[in-house]
């Protein structure tokens, strides 16, 4: 079983910058690939970013060259940097891991982009 646990949303001015932070325990060796997804109101979740054991990344369209996913093995720990945030970045963010045909969620964070 593995654990995850997102902290770091709030609210935010359009333009302006939050990091996310998703805290991983248990087993997680079984992990191969962490990821953000999200969620607005009235809308299905979708794919935000997601890192693999080898550093690989990949982004959803919408958010390349403003979100930067990355991770510290030592702390166990996957981040989100959203930079020159919109009103349409607004969400619950989800932390993902998956392995071993398993998908384990966090509880999810709320971002809010508003003036």
């Amino acid at each position: 079983q593995v654990h995850l646990v997102e902290s770091g949303g709030g609210l935010v001015q359009p333009g302006g910058s939050l990091r996310l932070s998703c805290a991983a325990s248990g087993n997680i060796f079984s992990i191969n690939a962490m990821g953000w997804y999200r969620q607005a109101p009235g809308n299905q979740r979708e794919a935000v970013a997601y890192i693999t054991v080898g550093g690989s990344t990949n982004y959803v369209d919408s958010v390349k060259g403003r979100f930067t996913i990355s991770r510290d093995d030592a702390k166990n720990t996957v981040y989100l940097q959203m930079n020159s945030l919109k009103p349409e970045d607004t969400a619950v963010y989800y932390c993902n891991g998956y392995g071993n045909g398993k998908d384990y969620w966090g509880k999810g964070t709320l971002v809010t982009v508003s003036s």
